[in-house]
């Protein structure tokens, strides 16, 4: 043979091998088109998100700069909008209650008071569409069309805000950057900013967002005018944004979005590759004798490993292809599973370069998967095909294996980073794949000691016959176990997951809980809201003052001197932020004191001691004994830490960052809180309808309908992470699927040897079904194990909360994967043993 590598003839050879074997690198194929499907789509997702965001970030934003904050703007910042050339419209936004006087439904809202000609790009889709400009000089109103619906609203009829009554004018169906979801959580409805003084609603103590829009013209050069106005902005802790900066925070929303989902099809890519390799490994060992003859002829061991190197990269590549392919059809319906997380349109455009990613990654992994069996061929010497049989030890002993091990590792830890950005999250997700795999691995090999050193040998010679399948030469147990196992335990997970995120939103209105909340009380209202609770027999089960401020100094560093200083960005959030504080003498029982001494009582206001949530103490590196300086609505106030508190912030309480002690707050400027519980849906329509009607400055939250509300949002987020997980899931399964159809080239000679003896076909069958079900009960059992240990992780130090899984559906998983396992298992000899022995052999041996 020529010494030299002919290219041509190495293709040759791999293609003509290959040929004989197209069902059996059929499964290989199948293993990967999936995974490679959803990384196609999720990266021709993220290639059309940012597309669209360029192109509609001026919609989104609807001027080209907004200025906005929680507070009236300052004499500074009104001089600075006054210098500012160009169109200006405002806004004020609030939560607060409407009423619906036609059905007396009553709802709380997001109350937008609009003055000008906002939006100057996209517009306010409205029905009429003339409603979007006709109602801002009139005493008319826009409504948000989940209202309309929710209480069978029609246009021309009145609406009550605050102490107004409106005219509905029309339905709006979109404003600029608002989504399916924020819509469902905080309808909108605008009213004409020149009405809301009549409405009585902006009040001391309420809370207000001012936003100021600005359009200018073509020529404006808006980073130089960015940069102009950026020192008194900041110097003011007023918030600015752009149409530049409202595509960098839209587009970094959503490439968090497409990383998490990429991650999604990564794993199915990693389920598929075991699927490869489990192929590949069998496929090769099928390959000994004939690689043996090729060495025998002449053919070097590097020659014979690229005739297999090439026919699987042109496999893997056909693969990809399909794969490919296939998510560039996926990619179109992927506007329909996100559109109520969209503040757009998505058009899809099809993206060349997802489609290239996917192509030379799937080659790259299925490569790589390969490997781990393609070098073993380096091994086979010429007298191997004289061999009676092949010692196992050769292929599996070969330092190479490490090399190989150790790039699947690096290329696994290099992928995650890319999408995570975080090299912390990456080696843990690389560590949590790499422990997975060697539990699944390690349990194989205690399953097959475990039956061979425990071997029971009472059993029937068809349990023995099953059981000892799973130690015996040719055995599947390995690979089995992985692959059946990782699927199991990533359904399981999912499952989880769920159920984490679900207890995360429950909130709990049963018995006497909590399960209505009025608030922005004033102190003039707090006697006969009471009064009125009473009259109508409902408890009063929590009522909390509410004090807002703001801080100055912390440590004696003022806010102006930590705004100066840009790199450390965490205290201008500490003091460009608004705090609603409360006092008592006592902890709730939602609290507990993880650090230092809790003091309810004041004894010296030159020092007051106040409790600090320990999470947000710990963000901001504040410790027990600092000093924090707050301006209480024009007076100063010098407080010490002198306790850390954990709060569950899940629980239907008033729960606060910062607690201060009785004896300091009670003369201050304040608004009050209360809690009550009603039976039913009646009694609640009725309380509210008093509620608004004398009081329409008071704004309830009815937990029951916020439980509608987050019940709708939980199965839109379950739907699109069952619709990502389905890739893992389906992958999972072509995976079982494809490993127990290739166990059938290791049993046919095995299963013609038992019928050459006399055993019947239902004998052959049996011990079939007892293999396959030992493996899949031990491989589900593993990978339920390994779910379990999973969830509590992510339960403990992601979610922080307790872990407590429903088991039901993980039983129902533990069952079903065994049965799958069996039937398939079956299905396979089926064939096999409708034939006779000689038939077989000619065929398949």
């Amino acid at each position: 043979m020529n010494s030299k590598i002919n290219f041509a003839w190495l293709v040759t050879m791999a293609w003509r091998d290959s040929r004989r074997n197209y069902s059996r690198l059929l499964l290989f194929v199948s293993s990967i088109v999936l995974g490679i499907a959803a990384l196609v789509a999720i990266y021709s997702l993220g290639y059309n998100l940012q597309q669209n965001i360029d192109t509609q970030a001026a919609s989104l934003l609807g001027a080209d700069l907004e200025l906005s904050d929680n507070l009236p703007p300052s004499p500074k910042i009104k001089n600075l909008m006054d210098s500012l050339k160009g169109q200006q419209s405002e806004e004020r936004s609030f939560a607060s209650m409407i009423y619906f006087s036609k059905s007396n439904g009553t709802r709380l809202a997001q109350i937008r008071a609009l003055e000008g000609d906002f939006p100057y790009y996209g517009e306010l889709e409205t029905e009429p569409a003339s409603a979007g400009r006709s109602f801002r000089n009139k005493k008319e109103v826009l409504v948000d069309q989940t209202l309309m619906l929710q209480y069978q609203a029609k246009v021309g009829d009145s609406l009550k805000v605050g102490e107004v009554t409106f005219l509905i004018a029309g339905i709006l169906k979109k404003a600029p950057g608002q989504t399916g979801i924020a819509a469902t959580v905080a309808p909108s409805v605008y009213i004409p900013l020149s009405y809301l003084k009549q409405t009585n609603l902006a009040q001391k103590g309420s809370r207000i967002t001012y936003r100021y829009y600005f359009k200018f013209g073509p020529k404006v050069n808006m980073p130089l005018l960015v940069k102009k106005i950026e020192p008194t902005v900041e110097a003011e802790d007023y918030n600015y944004r752009t149409v530049e900066s409202q595509k960098e925070d839209t587009g970094r929303t959503f490439r968090d979005l497409t990383r998490f989902l990429s991650l999604v099809g990564f794993i199915a890519l990693l389920l598929g590759c075991v699927g490869v390799a489990s192929a590949i490994h069998i496929y090769i060992r099928e390959k000994l004798n004939s690689i043996a003859i090729l060495r025998c002829l002449g053919v070097k061991a590097s020659q014979a490993f690229l005739i297999y190197l090439i026919q699987i990269s042109g496999i893997g590549l056909i693969g990809s292809l399909l794969g490919a392919g296939l998510g560039a059809v996926i990619q179109q319906f992927l506007p329909a599973v996100l559109k109520d997380f969209l503040p757009f349109e998505l058009a899809t455009d099809l993206s060349f370069s997802a489609i290239g990613q996917g192509i030379v990654l799937g080659v790259i992994i299925s490569n790589l998967f390969a490997l781990l069996s393609l070098i073993s061929i380096r091994k086979i010497s010429p007298l191997n095909v004289l061999r009676a049989s092949y010692e196992q030890g050769q292929i599996t002993k070969d330092p190479l294996k490490w090399l190989v091990y150790g790039l699947i590792l690096l290329f696994v830890f290099g992928f995650t980073w890319l999408q995570m950005k975080k090299w912390t999250d990456a080696i843990a997700f690389t560590v949590g794949v790499t422990v997975a795999f060697l539990l699944l691995l390690g349990m194989a090999s205690l399953l097959m000691w475990l039956v061979r050193r425990f071997f029971p040998s009472s059993w029937g010679y068809l349990g023995r016959q099953g059981l000892a399948n799973l130690y015996r030469p040719n055995n599947q147990t390995a690979i089995l176990m992985v692959s059946i196992g990782l699927g199991t335990m990533f359904i399981c997970t999912l499952l989880f997951v769920q159920n984490l995120l679900l207890d995360r939103i429950k909130l709990s209105t049963d018995g006497d809980q909590p399960n209505m909340v009025l608030f922005d009380i004033q102190t003039s209202q707090k006697a006969p809201v009471t009064q009125l609770l009473t009259q109508q027999k409902l408890p009063v089960l929590q009522s909390v003052p509410i004090v807002t401020m703001r801080l100055e100094q912390l440590n004696g560093q003022s806010s102006t001197e930590a705004l100066k200083d840009t790199t450390n960005k965490r205290w201008r959030g500490l003091f460009s932020r608004e705090y609603r504080v409360t006092f008592r003498d006592s902890l709730i029982s939602s609290e507990k004191i993880v650090k230092g001494k809790w003091q309810g009582q004041a004894k010296d206001l030159n020092a007051v001691p106040i409790s600090l949530e320990d999470g947000y103490a710990e963000r901001n590196s504040i410790k027990i004994g600092d000093t924090l300086t707050f301006n209480v609505q024009g007076t100063m106030l010098t407080t010490v830490v002198s306790s850390l508190r954990d709060v569950d912030w899940a629980g239907v309480q008033t729960n606060f960052l910062v607690v201060f002690p009785k004896g300091v707050l009670e003369e201050a400027p304040q608004f009050h809180v209360l809690l009550t519980h009603v039976p039913n849906n009646e009694v609640s329509a009725q309380f509210q309808q008093s509620v608004v009607q004398q009081f329409p400055n008071i704004s309830m939250i009815d937990l029951g309908l916020v439980l509608t509300v987050l019940d709708d949002i939980s199965t839109k987020i379950g739907f699109v992470i069952r619709f990502m997980a389905g890739f893992s899931i389906l992958t999972g399964l072509i995976v079982l699927i494809a490993s127990v159809l290739i166990s059938k080239y290791q049993r046919i000679q095995e299963s013609v040897l038992l019928r050459t003896l006399g055993a019947s076909r239902r004998q052959i069958l049996v011990i079939t079904a007892l293999e396959y079900f030992f493996l899949g009960t031990l491989a589900s059992a593993t990978g339920v194990l390994l779910a379990v240990g999973g969830g509590w992780a992510l339960a403990r130090f992601s979610f922080e909360t307790d872990f407590n899984p429903q088991f039901l559906p993980v039983l129902l998983v533990f069952l079903v994967v065994p049965v799958i396992t069996v039937f398939i298992g079956l299905v396979n000899s089926w064939g096999l043993l409708s034939r006779s022995p000689l038939e077989v052999l000619r065929q398949e041996v």
